[in-house]
C-alpha cells in the first residue's frame, strides 16, 4: 500500500454531482499512511456541497475492499487550499468538456 496506489483506488469513487471521479477532480489533497492510520484530506468542489458524507463512505468502501486488513482511516474534511478547477487533471476536464 502506497500513497499512489491509494490514489488510484479512489478514483472509483465519483463526485455524484458532476460524474468524475474525486482524485481527477483534485479534490484530494493529501494522502499519508502512518504507523497505525491511513490518513487523507479531502476538499468539496464548494464549502455548500452537501455530498461530504456519501463521498467519504464510498472512500470508505472503496478503500477498504482493496485493502480488507485495512486498520484505522481518517478522512479529513479541509478547505484550505480552498478548491479551483485549476486542480482538476486534464481527463476531468476532458470528460467535462472543458479541454481545450
Amino acid at each position: 500500500m502506497t500513497p499512489d496506489a491509494i490514489l488510484e483506488t479512489l478514483k472509483v469513487v465519483l463526485d455524484p454531482e458532476v460524474g468524475v471521479n474525486i482524485v481527477d477532480l483534485g479534490l484530494i489533497y493529501k494522502v499519508e499512511i502512518r504507523s497505525e492510520e491511513l490518513y487523507i484530506q479531502l476538499t468539496m468542489t464548494s464549502p455548500a456541497c452537501p455530498l461530504h458524507g456519501v463521498i467519504a463512505r464510498n472512500m470508505d468502501k472503496a478503500l477498504r475492499r482493496a485493502y480488507p486488513n485495512l486498520g484505522e482511516m481518517t478522512i479529513e474534511l479541509v478547505w484550505d487550499p480552498p478548491w479551483s478547477p485549476e486542480m482538476m487533471s486534464d481527463s476531468a476536464r476532458k470528460q467535462l468538456g472543458w479541454a481545450k
